[in-house]
């Protein structure tokens, strides 16, 4: 499976500003630019759309370890923090920080720990990033 986004950019790094699209449609020239990045004018930005990865990549990843396990989420909502930070000239992503709240009936928490636990470490984009990945999780009653 391959998945495919196009990134088109116009002018200089600060001044400049381009646009995003997905095969799938679901970004079509979604602008971003500095100030969608940096600053908070409208638009995306990798970091916002790594992030959305992650919450949703773990997210499904703990869902399938839960039904395997012979129970069925009632909800599962992540959140995901991706930190850039200045890195010499430039920057760098150094952390992910997933905040979990779920709702499974019939789990206990030891074994929510270790479900959300090998979630966190297998799903595809965590292991994609190179970066420190935080996980608080809890499962709510």
């Amino acid at each position: 499976m391959i998945r495919k986004a196009r990134a088109v950019w116009r002018g200089t790094g600060k001044d400049g500003n381009g646009d995003l699209t997905t095969d799938s449609g679901v970004l079509s020239a979604t602008p971003y630019s500095f100030k969608t990045r940096f600053e908070s004018e409208p638009g995306t930005n990798p970091e916002e759309l790594i992030a959305a990865a992650h919450a949703g990549c773990f997210t499904m990843q703990l869902a399938f370890l839960i039904q395997r396990a012979g129970l069925e989420p009632e909800e599962l909502s992540t959140e995901a923090a991706v930190s850039l930070v200045p890195d010499g000239q430039g920057f760098k992503i150094d952390r992910s920080a997933l905040t979990l709240r779920a709702k499974v009936p019939g789990l206990d928490q030891a074994k929510f720990d270790e479900l959300a636990g090998v979630a966190e470490k297998s799903c595809p984009v965590s292991r994609l990033l190179n970066a420190e990945i935080t996980l608080d999780a809890k499962l709510e009653s």
